[in-house]
């Protein structure tokens, strides 16, 4: 296939000026807790989302129900030629990740969850990390963090009633309008029956370099090579709590799993910086590499159990697009971070081997 045209041009002069600007950026919202306005820190959004479910000691803030993984990633040929990142020339690389599901009660039961998760570090030999963090959703619920934000309180139970106040989520989808259409997805949204059948999507933009300098904006996602199967809602109701988990340790007993991972091309005009719209499918696509498990384990005895999924730890030749959601997940990731480690020290956690991590 023919690969979208690249910028290159005056475009490397402005490289430098860019780089210095972003490293700026960066450390004055890391120093001051900040994303987006004064108001809302990543503190305040981590405070949000403990308060919306029962939150455990020691667990993850979110997707706090979850399985490791250990396997391969073997890149394709086509992937050298996008970008300079040794994850794309180096053979076969080994990996740790993790499945998980949204709530942040450690023993939600799977037939609850309408969201499955998907996150992989991976460590090549010139000692580069590339951590990736997906969800089963093809888009974001929200376009900004204040918008995110705004949803997760109005979610909140009223005390009076001990359920969400209606008119205060319908004043949330007038101000912002491409929260409903997360919510319709949620609701129509085919339920999978296997974590090994799930596409995961990585909603935010990224920047590849290849290696004559070129650039190109991306999203990716991990596409299974075992066929999709939905449950019913009978099927889904009458699901053991932790379904997921179970099937498999089925499947990989009788062999591994894969996944192709397939990056998507921007166009002139599509939203590099709003994960709540997606890319026509239209768009040009290339597979850059395969996923394959091989073994799984419980997480509080796991390798990804102490792994902080920062969408951020990027490796040379791939780059953050400038989507506020994607940096907001990284400061409210290390928030979560500090927070359980400090409840391990003092030994609050109910967990009594801890899940030091962060909140992916």
């Amino acid at each position: 296939m023919s690969l979208p045209a690249p910028r290159r041009g005056s475009m490397v002069l402005l490289i430098p000026i860019a780089l210095i600007l972003a490293v700026v950026a960066a450390l004055f919202a890391w120093v001051g807790g900040w994303i987006g306005n004064k108001n809302l820190t990543p503190q305040k959004m981590m405070d949000t989302a403990q308060a919306s479910g029962k939150q455990q000691p020691g667990f993850r803030r979110a997707h706090s129900k979850g399985v490791c993984f250990a396997g391969t990633f073997a890149p394709t040929p086509e992937a050298a030629k996008l970008s300079k990142a040794r994850a794309f020339s180096q053979p076969s690389i080994a990996i740790i990740g993790r499945f998980s599901t949204p709530s942040n009660n450690p023993y939600a039961p799977d037939n609850t969850a309408p969201v499955r998760g998907m996150a992989v570090q991976l460590k090549t030999d010139d000692g580069q990390e590339w951590r990736i963090a997906m969800n089963s959703f093809p888009f974001f619920a929200a376009a900004t963090p204040q918008a995110f934000q705004a949803m997760n309180e109005a979610g909140q139970p009223d005390p009076a009633t001990g359920k969400p106040d209606p008119e205060k989520m319908k004043a949330v989808l007038a101000r912002y309008p491409e929260i409903a259409a997360f919510q319709a997805w949620a609701k129509t949204a085919p339920k999978s029956g296997s974590l090994g059948n799930t596409r995961y999507n990585g909603v935010n933009a990224f920047r590849l370099t290849d290696p004559q300098g070129a650039e190109r904006m991306v999203r990716w996602s991990m596409r299974p090579r075992t066929p999709f199967v939905a449950l019913s809602p009978e099927q889904l109701k009458a699901a053991d709590a932790d379904f997921l988990s179970e099937d498999l340790d089925r499947r990989l007993a009788a062999g591994p799993l894969k996944w192709d991972m397939v990056v998507q091309f921007a166009a002139p005009g599509d939203p590099i910086t709003d994960p709540s719209k997606a890319w026509p499918d239209t768009r040009p696509e290339t597979t850059i590499g395969t996923l394959t498990l091989v073994h799984a384990e419980p997480q509080a005895t796991g390798p990804c159990r102490d792994l902080n999924f920062d969408p951020l730890t990027l490796p040379d030749g791939i780059a953050a697009s400038d989507d506020p959601i994607l940096h907001a997940r990284s400061a409210v990731y290390s928030v979560s971070f500090n927070r359980r480690e400090r409840e391990i020290s003092e030994g609050k956690t109910a967990n009594p081997i801890g899940q030091n991590g962060s909140a992916r």
